[in-house]
């Protein structure tokens, strides 16, 4: 490791993908590039972690989160792999590095400043998440109000999106992201309330619905 500041700088292997890993998060992944095989296949046997970086058209991104192998669901004859991994904790790219088939990097750690959210924050929050529960009829389960992060515990548990997810991986306020939930909670019931009402709408072939 080498000391920068206040912080410390450590090698990591990145697996660049199209989604975001919250802390947390378990996901399942098929590993079937030769490069990735390789660093999963390192990770596995020394029980380290790697980086998973979300990565659009415009490229990858600077905040990401240490993922861990919790479990190998299936080895493949031809050496891929279905694992599955789970978020753990954010870091910040501080410089790419090379010489490996994979990407590498230098990271820092990007932790929280002290902003905890207010009061009735968090009990609104749940009732959003409660709301649109009942309105998609869902039965996922119901965070934890003591959560650590509440804000990741929900939207976890909700398909916010790829860049919603990371923009709240990238706020380091609590508050601020039980705020963006909320927000996203009621655009989430919106939307579905809207699509319902456009389906509904095409089964009656656009005729206004009859008087009760």
């Amino acid at each position: 490791m080498v000391a920068q500041g206040r912080f410390e700088l450590s090698e990591l292997g990145l697996f660049p993908l199209g989604l975001v890993l919250l802390p947390g998060e378990r996901v399942p992944l098929h590993i079937f590039e030769p490069r990735y095989r390789e660093l999963l296949g390192e990770c596995l046997e020394h029980e380290q972690e790697f980086g998973l970086v979300f990565t659009d058209d415009d490229g990858m991104r600077t905040i990401g989160t240490h993922a861990a192998v919790t479990s190998v669901l299936e080895r493949f004859e031809d050496g891929r792999l279905n694992v599955v991994v789970e978020g753990r904790a954010r870091f910040r790219i501080a410089r790419l590095t090379s010489g490996r088939s994979f990407q590498t990097a230098q990271v820092e750690s990007f932790p929280d400043v002290p902003d905890p959210p207010r009061k009735g924050e968090s009990e609104r929050a749940l009732r959003l998440f409660r709301e649109l529960r009942e309105l998609v009829g869902s039965d996922v389960d119901e965070p934890e109000p003591d959560e650590e992060s509440l804000a990741f515990a929900v939207a976890v548990r909700v398909d916010f999106g790829a860049p919603a997810k990371q923009r709240l991986l990238e706020l380091t306020s609590e508050r601020d992201r039980l705020r963006l939930v909320q927000r996203l909670l009621e655009h989430a019931a919106r939307k579905f309330e809207a699509e319902r009402a456009r389906r509904e709408a095409g089964q009656r072939n656009g005729r206004p619905a009859p008087p009760e």
